[in-house]
């Protein structure tokens, strides 16, 4: 296959990256105490993790052109060195104690079984080869969202910190449940960084595209949809709510 009809065949999968519950979430319908839930679930599943599992795409040696895309996602993840920031996880970590939840309820969290399975899954993917099915799950599915095609069609442009400042105002944490915008450094970081981000993985993804490999990766995306959804499902009931 082109490289024009995969890219459309993913963009389709990224379209339905969209839950039901993500108004009630996005509009501050869920009190902030029962986000907790949420929250644990998403560190647990990939949130701390994430540097990892970009490092194990790395162990499996693709070319020297994803090496140093996934090499920058991954310093980024780790440090915050091109952001300016903090390591990812502890940024998430920091925006948790804002919300006024301890550290120790981040400590042995036990996944629901949803989310066990899509964390089984991603860690399936990010171990085995080929590489491209571990990057197109990570860097395409898992750090993506349904607004993808919308986002990919934009020109690329740098932020103000008005700009910036803005977006953090915006966040339904800061807008709804009053969270200091001190505390949301993470939300930075992914608007100055994420854009070059998701370029740099659609461009490896298409480039390295294969005959061989072109099925497990819609394979896989497919997968990754359907626990995804089975997950998300699972924590909008854990955060009580239903559907209709």
């Amino acid at each position: 296959m082109k490289a024009e009809p995969i890219r459309e065949k993913l963009l389709q999968v990224m379209d339905r990256k969209n839950h039901w519950a993500w108004p009630y979430f996005a509009e501050g319908k869920v009190p902030l105490p029962r986000l907790l839930v949420h929250f644990q679930q998403e560190w647990e599943v990939y949130v701390r993790d994430f540097p990892i599992f970009l490092g194990r795409i790395l162990g499996h040696g693709p070319p020297d052109s994803v090496r140093s895309a996934l090499a920058s996602n991954l310093y980024e993840e780790q440090t915050g060195g091109i952001s300016g920031t903090a390591a990812h996880p502890e940024m998430f970590m920091k925006m948790m104690v804002g919300c006024g939840f301890d550290r120790a309820a981040f400590e042995d969290v036990v996944l629901l079984p949803a989310a066990r399975r899509y964390r089984d899954f991603l860690d399936r993917v990010s171990w085995n080869p080929p590489w491209l099915v571990g990057a197109t799950v990570l860097t395409v599915f898992v750090e993506g969202s349904a607004r993808e095609r919308q986002e990919l069609e934009a020109s690329p442009s740098d932020i103000t910190p008005e700009q910036l400042e803005a977006t953090v105002a915006n966040h339904p944490l800061v807008r709804f449940h009053e969270v200091d915008p001190s505390s949301m450094d993470l939300v930075r970081a992914h608007q100055l960084v994420e854009g070059g981000h998701r370029r740099d993985a659609w461009q490896m993804i298409l480039e390295h595209h294969s005959y061989q490999a072109d099925g497990l990766v819609f394979d896989a995306m497919d997968e990754a949809l359907a626990c995804w959804l089975a997950y998300r499902d699972e924590v909008a009931a854990a955060c009580g709510l239903s559907r209709g």
